[in-house]
């Protein structure tokens, strides 16, 4: 039931996993782990087959949730463990549906940092089990009609305390750029779209342009938690890798895309000046590309005031899904107003994490104050293709809810008009 990662395969052990296994046998830079097998997630919960069937996923959430992992995959938990050493390990999930070409399910199943102990893992374990059946899991896999590949297998895998962390889209033909997002500290922050990050392109001919982001948290393991603080001041506004560093990831993006065999997706971090792969995974939607960077953080208005007194605001951002709509700005600042959201509206909000999945069904389109182009808000947006623009600050208070605006995600601008 309990497998080592280099053995991990994607039709016992899920894309996330099995992917990263066959990275780590081609001798790239991987995390050395274990997979708890989709084997060990069937034993626990084959007698769930009748509610899973009768559609009630709630109720097989709850029981998963109440049941303690079995003693012999707690024993087969705590050997993988020692033949570790102990460390800190990362939880995650790797389930059939996920990290496929078809479909990312980016950030809908959970995932665990900083976990120590055999009894905090098999905690982690049974609620990525668990998450299967969360509301935005099921809502994301809505179209999907391969019910019976809904199984969970569950990656851990060493720990890595990066000091820079971030995101990675490998070219998708010859005269495309490796693009690369990039921030202090762990991972979550840039998938997560909690900061801005430095946006970096590094094209065929070895060439980097770089855009620096205004990068004012960071997310760190302290112990057995995991400790968000503010950037020293200093240090917000300065590139988080050099050329070369940039030209490393690109170097070994095209290592990965040739394992895997074509574009992809990668989440990786750098600690003690060693660039780790964390995740790899096909590309399901490009991003648009990018937009010259803009001198302004702020709305910029432009035009003359019109008889009844309005003015067209214009503010910009980064460019996250393609195409362009008009509808109503809904103002949402957390889950509190999720309610107020209606077929049509376009989202305006500080950053979209997981949770906010059913929205982008709902929504024609979303506006981010922070994140990029590759988090995950980004890429379930393209998948939906709804339009989305990212990290223009202050967009909550610079636009106003119920008010008409324009969002065009393939340029990167919301227009407006205000009194």
């Amino acid at each position: 039931m309990i497998v080592p990662l280099m053995e991990a395969a994607a039709d016992t052990c899920g894309g996330k996993a099995g992917a990263l296994g066959a990275l780590l046998r081609a001798g790239l830079p991987v995390p050395d782990g274990f997979v708890v097998t989709y084997a060990a997630y069937l034993a626990a919960v084959r007698d769930l087959d009748l509610v899973r069937v009768a559609g009630e996923p709630d109720e097989a959430r709850r029981v998963i949730e109440s049941r303690p992992v079995h003693a012999t995959v707690v024993d087969a938990l705590r050997r993988a463990l020692d033949e570790l050493g102990d460390p800190p390990v990362a939880v995650r999930s790797s389930a059939a549906n996920e990290d496929t070409g078809q479909a990312s399910a980016a950030g809908q199943y959970e995932s665990f940092l900083a976990v120590r102990g055999v009894g905090e893992v098999a905690d982690a374990v049974r609620a990525c089990w668990a998450s299967l059946f969360s509301p935005r899991a099921i809502d994301y896999r809505r179209d999907d009609q391969a019910s019976d590949d809904l199984v969970m297998a569950v990656l851990v895998q060493c720990h890595v305390d990066a000091e820079v962390s971030g995101v990675m889209f490998t070219p998708a033909g010859p005269d495309d750029a490796t693009q690369i997002e990039a921030s202090w500290g762990l991972g979550p922050s840039v998938v997560g779209g909690t900061v801005t990050p430095d946006a970096y392109r590094v094209t065929e001919d070895g060439s980097v342009t770089c855009t620096v982001a205004d990068k004012r948290t960071r997310l760190d393991r302290h112990g057995t938690r995991l400790v968000s603080s503010d950037v020293p001041t200093g240090t917000r506004d300065q590139p988080t890798i050099d050329d070369a560093t940039a030209t490393r990831l690109a170097k070994l993006g095209e290592e990965i895309a040739a394992v895997r065999g074509g574009p992809q997706d990668i989440e990786w971090a750098i600690a003690d000046g060693r660039i780790w792969v964390l995740q790899a995974r096909p590309v399901t939607a490009a991003p648009p590309p990018p937009t010259s960077p803009s001198s302004t953080s702020d709305a910029t208005f432009t035009g003359r005031p019109g008889s009844d007194g309005t003015v067209t605001a214009t503010l910009t951002g980064t460019p996250g899904s393609h195409g362009t709509v008009t509808g109503t700005a809904r103002i949402v600042r957390g889950p509190s107003d999720f309610a107020r959201v209606r077929p049509g509206d376009i989202l305006v909000c500080p950053f979209t994490d997981p949770a906010w999945t059913p929205l982008l069904r709902v929504a024609a389109g979303v506006v981010t104050e922070t994140g990029g182009v590759l988090s995950h808000a980004a890429i379930v947006a393209r998948e939906h293709a709804i339009p989305a623009v990212l990290g223009i600050p202050n967009a909550t208070s610079t636009l106003h809810d119920d008010t008409v605006i324009t969002l065009d995600g393939t340029n990167g601008t919301v227009t407006a008009a205000h009194a």
